[in-house]
């Protein structure tokens, strides 16, 4: 993460008792994030998609473990690295160690055909991401696509992975709980 650590920064807002709007956090991923938070996943925030928003509670809704998909009902917003996949490693062992750490986020379940990259796996979520530093491509079942800093996906629930060229890559994502039409 130390290489990002200027990037990750929230910016949290609410009203205060005189119910003028007031920063209520401001600082990089949430305590429980830390530094080695797995798989690359540092939350930033997660909210009930529904009812009232009350800007006078100042709870830290980005210290929550990280999961892989929204919980029920939920939206995440959270950063996550993809590093470079490292050379010399058997696919067979390269998908076992993914299958090892999506499970520690509660994603084991999301991942249905490693075939074509150890990391494809499958939510049920409408995920907005957006690449802020370094160079990665969004894999599909048919298709590999590079994408630049600052481009934005808009992954549909489909089964996907994201790799990383030449180094580590930074992307912002909000995922919203949406289940799937199949």
């Amino acid at each position: 993460m130390s290489a990002f650590a200027q990037a990750m920064r929230r910016v949290v807002t609410g009203d205060g008792m005189d119910g003028r709007s007031v920063i209520i956090l401001d600082g990089g991923p949430s305590a429980s994030a830390g530094e080695a938070d797995v798989g690359g996943l540092f939350e930033i925030w997660e909210d009930a998609a529904q009812g009232p928003l009350d800007p006078k509670d100042h709870a830290d809704l980005g210290n929550s473990k990280a999961i892989l998909g929204p919980r029920p009902g939920n939206v995440q917003v959270r950063w996550f690295v993809v590093a470079p996949l490292p050379e010399g490693v058997p696919k067979e062992a390269l998908d076992a160690a993914t299958r090892e750490a999506f499970a520690t986020v509660g994603g084991a379940h999301h991942i249905i055909d490693q075939s074509r990259a150890s990391a494809m796996h499958e939510t049920q979520s409408l995920d907005i991401i957006c690449l802020l530093q370094g160079d990665v491509s969004l894999v599909l079942e048919g298709t590999e696509t590079r994408i630049k800093p600052g481009q934005v996906v808009i992954q549909r629930g489909t089964n996907h992975a994201w790799v990383a060229h030449g180094g580590p890559a930074l992307l912002l994502a909000v995922l919203i709980d949406r289940p799937l039409v199949r």
